[in-house]
């Protein structure tokens, strides 16, 4: 059985946990923008266990993943992900040996979290408001493109669990159809997370007691991937990923500060 004092969390750490738990499965069935917001709030709750946050969140991702690629089982363009797995295999080895050197350094790892998702964040921007419809092609097609987001996806989605908005950016450049645009996304992610599972147990950072903090959220999961269905049709996709970035730059910054 799970021990609920095992994290001496308090109240609020046990709400904010719940509404992470929501906003994952919002992000993976509705407004993928949600993603980004949840990774600096997880380490808050977490508080000076800041890098079990990160495998505590893993699991939760993966769960979520299970509804996304049920929806898209056949909208994924599989060449692109057979392209990127080997080098984000790469970067996640990476990130694996920089979290082991780290290990013990909450505080400092806290302010690497939180500087990671400023710089997702940055890129999104960077996305949004640079790359018009008529820029497109102008991404560069070399293999050496491929090497480098997919290093960079291993990289971010190991040490903060953050690589949506370099997926995003690797996808734009192939111009993909919305469908598989996103289906392609969800295998790729479902993918690389249970690949990320052994080096964060390795790390501890997944454990018996953390799975069993991972069950108590997964009911708010599964509400916020039906939150997600029903907000995709009724919220402005612009306005509400406005909100999204503004508060994870804001939760970023209190990691850091």
């Amino acid at each position: 059985m799970f021990d609920f004092e095992s994290f001496d969390l308090g109240t609020w750490q046990w709400i904010l946990l719940g509404i992470c738990g929501i906003l994952v499965g919002i992000s993976k069935t509705g407004i993928p923008g949600f993603g980004i917001l949840v990774v600096p709030l997880m380490a808050i709750a977490m508080g000076d266990e800041a890098m079990k946050s990160v495998g505590i969140l893993l699991p939760m991702l993966i769960f979520a993943d299970l509804f996304a690629v049920l929806y898209h089982r056949r909208n994924a363009e599989w060449r692109h992900i057979i392209r990127l797995i080997p080098f984000a295999l790469a970067g996640i080895v990476a990130g694996y040996f920089a979290m082991k050197a780290l290990k013990g350094q909450d505080l400092l790892v806290k302010r690497i979290i939180g500087g990671i998702v400023l710089l997702m964040i940055g890129l999104r921007l960077w996305q949004t408001q640079r790359l018009k419809p008529d820029q497109e092609d102008k991404l560069p097609h070399h293999p050496a493109f491929a090497l480098a987001m997919g290093f960079a996806a291993g990289l971010t989605t190991m040490m903060a669990n953050a690589a949506g908005p370099v997926m995003i950016l690797y996808l734009l450049a192939m111009r993909l159809p919305k469908m598989q645009f996103v289906g392609t996304s969800a295998w790729f992610f479902f993918l690389v997370n249970w690949i990320k599972v052994p080096f964060h147990a390795n790390l501890d950072n997944i454990t018996a007691q953390s799975l069993g903090l991972d069950l108590c959220l997964f009911p708010f999961v599964i509400l916020g991937a039906l939150l997600g269905i029903v907000a995709l049709t009724r919220i402005p996709q612009k306005a509400f990923n406005l909100v999204v970035q503004v508060l994870a730059v804001a939760a970023a910054l209190t990691l850091i500060f």
